[in-house]
């Protein structure tokens, strides 16, 4: 909690000097990239990988044996 507070904090200070633009460059820059990596790769891909994460993931059903 501390740590969000000083993070609000410092966005504040930097936004009151008008040094926000120049401080967040790189976190702007790091999401472009990351949108063009994500771009590159074709859908069927991320469907696939999602398919298969959801498999590896599901839930399974656990039948109790019967007890006499």
């Amino acid at each position: 909690m501390l740590r969000t507070i000083f993070w609000l904090l410092l966005a504040a200070y930097l936004i009151t000097i008008g040094l926000w633009h120049g401080a967040a460059a790189p976190v702007s820059l790091a999401f472009a990239g990351l949108a063009v990596l994500i771009g590159l790769v074709p859908a069927y891909v991320w469907a696939l990988a999602a398919g298969a994460i959801w498999l590896r993931h599901r839930r399974t059903v656990v039948i109790q044996p019967a007890t006499a």
